[in-house]
């Protein structure tokens, strides 16, 4: 079959099967709140806007938010000891910091989030550490694994996770194969790019059939609770309309069963909202899949608190042309949301805010024994207080 045809029968598909969840009333205000028991364990106190003592995911369920995302590592130790300098700061064993998102943690937190009636998007990046658009680390216990038996690894791996959430009654309501996956997962197994030419990697094909195994391990686990659960692909494109076209047809040429893109923009990082715009409008009305930005945050400060720097700078601010204040921070909110709501024929789904909750908490940093340089990107004060900027995530009106 061409690649032509397959592409036309993926958009009449998509227009005739569209996910159960997918109607107009059902905009996702979303929070990645992956840091909370992290933030918590190290003392991270909550509190409503008028300063009264709470649960953090409540506070933001008061606000409008709908869904979670959580985030899930296989195994989050550290496979070997790190060496910095020339000596050991880390030994191997050691618990990699970042959430510690293990399957433990996972859980605790679906289960927390499910009490509330929030939704749950878990988030699975298929690697024991951060994986984004600059690592895609195999987990240690795959180190080994190639072609067939590293996607066997995956599909059993999504299976048993899945079945293990609804075993405690934390089953999410949507699963996102990988994590921000511009060039491939699992490197260099299904990495699609490398900036060295002679490195070898697995390419298009070799990605694709990774998303795939991880998939049919999503559809394995429906057929064993008789639920479609919805499936998303991530890429962190926001404004590259070049990434996208060539992942989604990538995606259509082989026939993924997936039912939503999620995309990341950050306005310090991915260029204008008109641009973002120009891109969501466009991927509508070319693919017609539902449209996510399952990624979006930004300063309400340039102050301190425990950090000693940030990501988000005053040059940062200044590119991204929203001043590091609780009403810029609002603005950024209410524009992408704005934006999204915006996109043709419906397709845009909603909006995920990233770590709103990662307040400073000394030891709850990016990594054992490192910082916290997003404490100014959160949606509660340096103290635990929600910000007002938080009431602007939410479902449109």
């Amino acid at each position: 079959m061409s690649t032509m045809r397959r592409t036309l029968l993926s958009c009449l598909a998509a227009l005739l099967l569209a996910p159960a969840f997918a109607k107009a009333d059902d905009f996702m205000a979303g929070a990645d709140v992956s840091m909370l028991a992290e933030v918590e364990r190290h003392g991270g106190k909550f509190s409503s806007a008028d300063g009264k003592p709470g649960d953090p995911l409540q506070i933001l369920k008061d606000s409008g938010v709908n869904w979670v995302r959580l985030r899930l590592w296989h195994t989050p130790v550290f496979a070997a000891d790190v060496v910095e300098n020339g000596r050991v700061v880390l030994k191997k064993g050691a618990a990699v910091g970042g959430g510690n998102n293990g399957l433990a943690t996972t859980m605790r937190l679906a289960r927390r989030a499910k009490g509330l009636g929030l939704k749950v998007l878990l988030d699975i990046h298929y690697s024991d550490f951060w994986a984004d658009p600059q690592t895609q680390t195999k987990p240690a216990a795959w180190a080994n694994l190639h072609g067939e038996a590293l996607q066997a690894a995956m599909r059993e791996y999504t299976t048993n996770t899945l079945a293990a959430l609804d075993a405690v009654g934390a089953a999410p309501d949507m699963v996102q194969i990988g994590n921000e996956t511009n060039a491939g997962m699992l490197w260099p197994d299904g990495q699609t790019w490398s900036a060295d030419k002679g490195a070898k990697i697995g390419g298009d094909a070799a990605f694709a059939a990774l998303l795939r195994a991880g998939i049919e391990g999503v559809r394995a686990n429906d057929a064993l609770t008789g639920q479609h659960l919805p499936v998303m692909l991530h890429l962190a494109g926001g404004t590259d309309p070049d990434l996208c076209h060539h992942m989604l047809d990538l995606f259509a040429a082989e026939r993924l069963d997936y039912d939503l893109v999620g995309l990341s923009w950050y306005p310090i990082y991915h260029g204008t909202l008109a641009q973002l715009k120009s891109n969501l409008d466009e991927l509508a009305q070319h693919y017609r899949k539902p449209l996510v930005v399952v990624e979006t945050a930004y300063g309400w400060t340039l102050d301190n608190g425990q950090a000693t720097s940030h990501l988000l700078d005053a040059q940062h601010a200044e590119k991204a042309g929203y001043p590091a204040t609780v009403a810029g921070q609002a603005q950024v909110i209410k524009d992408v949301i704005a934006t999204v709501a915006a996109v043709p024929g419906g397709l845009g789904r909603g909006v995920f805010y990233w770590e709103p909750a990662w307040i400073p908490a000394a030891g709850a940093g990016w990594r054992t024994g490192g910082d916290n340089n997003w404490e100014n990107q959160a949606l509660f004060d340096y103290s635990g207080r929600a910000l007002p900027s938080m009431q602007a995530l939410r479902a449109p009106h």
